[in-house]
Formats: C-alpha cells, structure tokens, sequence
C-alpha cells in the first residue's frame, strides 16, 4: 500500500510539473527556445517553477491592491464612515509616499540578505495584517476614530510594502530570465485585473450592501496578502552579493551618487517622474466630468470606477508585459503618447460640452488607465534590464525615492485645481506626458543587451 501511495504520488508529481512545463512554454512561446539570459544555470533550471511562483504570489499581491485602492476604496470608506474631509486627502499622499521614500534608507540593510525573498514574505505578511486592521476598523469604529485608525494601519501597510518593493525586482531579476519578467509581472497583473473587475461588478450592481462587501473585500486583501508571503518563501532563489549593505546614512549619500556616473539612469528617472502624469491625473479626470448632478449620479459610483480601472489592467496588462520584454523603451514611448492622446481628448470633450455624455468619460479614463498599466510595466521591466545584480536595488531605491517626493509634489495640483480649475490641471498633465515621448527615445534598447 504504501508503495502504490509513493507511486501514485510520484506520477501525480510528475503529471504537475509537465503541466507547469507546457503552460509556461505556452505564456513565453518565441522566447528563443528558452534561452537564460542575466541568471545563472542553476537559477534557469529552477526557472518554470519559480515563474509561477512570481505569478501566483505577485497575483495576491495585485488583487489586494485592488481591492484596498486608496484612491477609490478607502476614499469612498472614508467618506461613508464620516471621516474628515482632511484625511481623505492624506490616503494617497500617506500610501504613496510611504511605500516610496524610505526606499533609499531600507536599501541598504535589505542588502545584507543573500535571500531576499523572505523579506518580500515578510512585508506581504504585514501588509495583510494592516488590511485586516482596516476592515475591521470600518466595521467596529466610525468619524474620526476610525479615520485615524485606517490612516495608521495605511501608513504601516505603505512601509511594508516599501520593503516588498526593494526586494521584488531583485529577487524576480535572480529567478527569471531577461526576455520573461515581463511576462511574469504582466500575467499577474492581468490576473489581479480579472479579479478586481468581478469586484466591480458586484459593488455596481448592489446584490450586496455596499459597505459589507467593501469591509469583506479589505478582510480578504489581508488574507490574500498573507497567502502571498507564504508562496513567495517556495521560490528557489541563490544567494546572491550582499555588498552595499551597511550604514543607510552613508547609502543615501552614494546611491545619490549614481545619478552622476549614470546618465541612462537619469534619463530614466526623468522619464517617469514626467509619467507621474498618469498616476495623477484620474481625480481630476472625474471631477471634470461629474461636475453636474445627472453626471455624478451617472459616473460617481464606486462601483463603475473599479470597472474602468480593472478593466483597462485585464485587457492590457499581459500584452503590455510581452511587450516590455521585447523593448521596455518602446513601451514606455507608447504609453506616454497614449495618455497625452487621453488627456488632450478630455479637454476637447468637455470644451465641446461632451463630457458628460454617457460614453465619453469612461472612454477616456479607460484609455489612460491602460496607459498608466503601460508605464507600470514599462518602467519595471525597464529598470530591473537596465541594473545589475550588484547595483539593481540602489537603482530601485533611488528611483522611487525620488519618485515619490514628485509624488508628494504632485499633491499641489490640487491647489493649481482650486485656484484654476481642472483643466488647468489636465492641460498641465497633458505637458507632462507629452514631453516624456523625447525623454523616452533617449534611452537604451535594455533587451538587447
């Protein structure tokens, strides 16, 4: 008996890592016949079990985000519950900014882990615990008290996922293969994309009370998130360099230093700092086409907002990232005509007084959405092809650092939104994008190399 259980298990095995063998041949198909590039042989045989790994843990990560996103969620939540007005504002400046500036500072001690995978689990696991906390706030608390609460659990979730970030593109850059990451970042987030859009759907439709299924949906990001972090510790990640680690005072300082020596790396970063335009320009999108009681009743729902934004990351998100792994600079080119093309087309719509037509602000928030998944993408997959092993997480602290102080800057649009209108703001976003497409051709084909 028990040699038939061992045989039956070891041919139940067998029949599963086939099975993963085809499937990922059939996501990378015309990858140069599985060619390693960038990683070592012991890390490519490893390869197809670790791609899914990234994807199916990546995928909880995506999907959480979702259903906790600052800008539509909690927002919501916030308003609901009573919360300050004050507050409500601070829920993408503390999201944002937490989980990009102290990159700089973090980078240096994550540095010293020949594994860093099992500081991505660890991050993914707190960030699931803060979720929770969020749920559980808006059920237990109201007003003030339980803006506070959710402000808080917010700002530990964003510097856990400081933590995730620092260690993604590194430990994803040791595991894949050059010509793949993209590919296992743009399947999970299409995956994520699926999952959210059902969200959508059900918080449109009002089968369910509204408040209950967002609750349930911040209880199941914690639960996704903890998931996550225990499939993540499966990778089979090697060793790598711990060079760099150290004192983080004396890293801020050098890490700064690469921008001199670095001229890719510059433009780089320029690149996306103008590509924040996309990040920041849906609030006031929808603000400009619900500016009438028939509109916002039309378009204000929390519900058809997480469809457009889903939506948009379901049909893109994948071929985005096969993109990516041919030329991330192409990409990144693309996305920023798209959403300049975006922007541009609100301001004529709204001046032709149409943007309160049934069809015209979905289609426009769609079209830069899927701009936004674009640069998301791009600038990933760009940054980890561009780096090395030794100098892959400076290159990402220092770049998010940096992008998240414009970040912080960018929340003085909405002062600019009050004292001018929205299409000032808009027509300045649009700048921004725009000038991005030269910026972009100025860097390096990375895949090639």
């Amino acid at each position: 008996m028990n040699i038939a259980t061992r045989q039956g298990r070891a041919i139940l095995r067998f029949m599963a890592e086939n099975t993963q063998e085809l499937v990922f041949e059939m996501l990378t198909s015309g990858d140069e016949g599985r060619v390693c590039k960038d990683i070592p042989d012991s890390a490519c045989k490893e390869e197809a079990g670790n791609f899914f790994t990234h994807v199916t843990s990546l995928s909880t990560s995506k999907v959480s985000d979702g259903l906790i996103d600052p800008k539509l969620v909690l927002s919501w939540l916030l308003t609901t519950i009573g919360a300050p007005t004050w507050m409500i504002g601070l829920l993408v400046p503390v999201r944002e900014a937490g989980a990009l500036l102290p990159q700089l500072f973090t980078a240096a001690a994550l540095r010293e882990l020949p594994q860093r995978k099992w500081a991505w689990a660890a991050g993914s696991a707190i960030q699931g615990l803060a979720a929770a906390s969020i749920g559980l706030a808006a059920f237990f608390l109201d007003g003030a008290a339980a803006g506070y609460v959710i402000l808080i659990a917010l700002a530990v979730l964003a510097l856990a996922r400081s933590v995730c970030s620092v260690t993604y593109k590194d430990v994803l850059g040791k595991t894949v293969s050059k010509s793949r990451r993209g590919t296992a970042t743009g399947t999970a987030s299409t995956v994520g994309a699926a999952a959210v859009l059902i969200y959508g759907a059900l918080l449109t439709v009002g089968w369910i009370d509204r408040m209950s299924l967002v609750i349930g949906g911040l209880l199941l990001a914690g639960g996704l998130w903890m998931t996550g972090a225990v499939l993540f510790t499966t990778l089979k990640e090697e060793p790598g360099s711990t060079e760099g680690g150290g004192n983080p005072f004396k890293s801020f300082r050098d890490n700064f230093g690469l921008l001199a020596d670095d001229k890719q790396l510059r433009r780089f970063i320029l690149t996306r700092g103008l590509l924040i335009s996309t990040a920041l320009a849906p609030p006031f999108m929808v603000a400009l086409g619900t500016n009438t009681d028939e509109a916002s009743q039309m378009f204000g729902g929390l519900g058809l907002l997480v469809i457009a934004s889903a939506g948009a990351g379901l049909l893109s998100s994948y071929v985005w990232g096969r993109l990516a792994d041919r030329s991330s600079r192409k990409v990144l080119i693309l996305t920023a005509a798209a959403a300049t093309l975006a922007l541009l087309a609100t301001l004529g719509l709204n001046a032709a007084g149409l943007l309160q037509d049934v069809w015209a602000l979905p289609l426009v928030l769609f079209v830069l959405m899927i701009a936004y998944q674009g640069v998301r993408l791009g600038r990933s997959t760009h940054l980890v092809d561009m780096a090395s092993q030794d100098n892959r997480a400076a290159y990402t602290a220092l770049s998010n650092t940096i992008i998240g102080t414009l970040l912080i800057l960018g929340g003085g649009f909405s002062l600019v939104a009050h004292l001018a209108g929205e299409m000032v703001v808009i027509g300045l976003l649009a700048l921004m994008s725009a000038l991005a497409v030269p910026v972009a051709f100025g860097l390096e084909e990375v895949q090639d190399s």
